[in-house]
């Protein structure tokens, strides 16, 4: 008894710097926050008040979750192909698939936002390539709206789907599809039935994954929505050095906080135990 209760000393007074370091930096910033929250520009819970009733704030969080569903869905389901060629495929093609999973790491995220600006742009490489060859006699509209908000979001977020995938699909038992293959399964339907089932904690935690990413995106969204898709983290900025109105940029970030919180929960709650067993 006495070697555990030492063990469990020693183990919490190495924790103890890291926690200082973590309460500092972010616990005690944040509760400055919510203070600002119920504090400016009177004391009460007018700011609450007003994210129920300002139509901008409300259109605002909806736009925000509607692109950060969609893409969720996107980016779930590219990450899933690819992370089948990664861990399944023959040699060259894991090359290939780590390649394209490893280079967007290595590039800032302000760097691939203009490139994507460049190639969706009025006079960008799509649209001018599509109207040198006849398809299109207008350019197309594809940056400054939620289309490229979603596509440049969708490329930065589909590597940090892949490594929760990667980790379901490593722990499936070959076994398991040899034995649906010799019961006379097709190679599609044991990819229907047996493959995509057992890497469902991989789906449901990549996906809660790049959801909550989605919510605090600042720079993409901010580049190419071009000031006409606003989002959360968007708005927070926009109250708090724009405005001024800090108290509901405060009020904001501690609601987009708490649901962050709780959707980092359920990740914690129903996913990680299913992925130890």
């Amino acid at each position: 008894m006495r070697a555990y209760l030492s063990d469990r000393m020693g183990a919490a007074l190495l924790m103890a710097p890291l926690l200082l370091f973590l309460v500092l930096a972010y616990a005690w910033p944040f509760l400055g926050v919510v203070k600002w929250s119920f504090t400016l520009p009177t004391p009460g819970l007018g700011q609450y008040n007003a994210l129920l009733t300002d139509q901008l704030v409300q259109s605002v969080f909806i736009r925000t979750l509607r692109i950060a569903a969609i893409v969720t869905i996107v980016s779930v389901v590219a990450a899933y192909a690819i992370t089948v060629v990664w861990v399944r495929g023959t040699p060259v093609q894991r090359v290939v698939a780590e390649f394209c999973i490893l280079v967007p790491f290595w590039i800032s995220v302000l760097t691939r936002a203009f490139g994507w600006v460049a190639l969706l742009s009025n006079r960008g490489l799509i649209n001018t390539w599509l109207q040198a060859v006849g398809f299109i006699s207008e350019p197309l509209a594809l940056v400054r709206n939620e289309f490229g908000v979603i596509v440049g979001m969708t490329h930065f977020l589909i590597p940090f789907a892949v490594f929760p995938l990667a980790s379901s699909m490593r722990g499936l038992d070959d076994r398991v599809l040899l034995a649906a293959r010799g019961l006379g399964s097709s190679r599609m339907r044991t990819f229907w039935s047996v493959f995509v089932p057992m890497t469902s904690s991989g789906i449901i935690g990549s996906a809660l994954i790049v959801f909550v990413f989605s919510l605090g995106f600042f720079v993409t969204p901010a580049i190419l929505g071009g000031g006409r898709s606003v989002m959360i983290a968007e708005l927070i900025y926009l109250r708090i050095f724009q405005s001024p109105d800090w108290g509901l940029g405060a009020a904001i970030s501690v609601v987009l906080v708490l649901f962050v919180g709780a959707l980092m929960a359920l990740l914690f709650r129903y996913i990680r135990p299913k992925q130890l067993v």
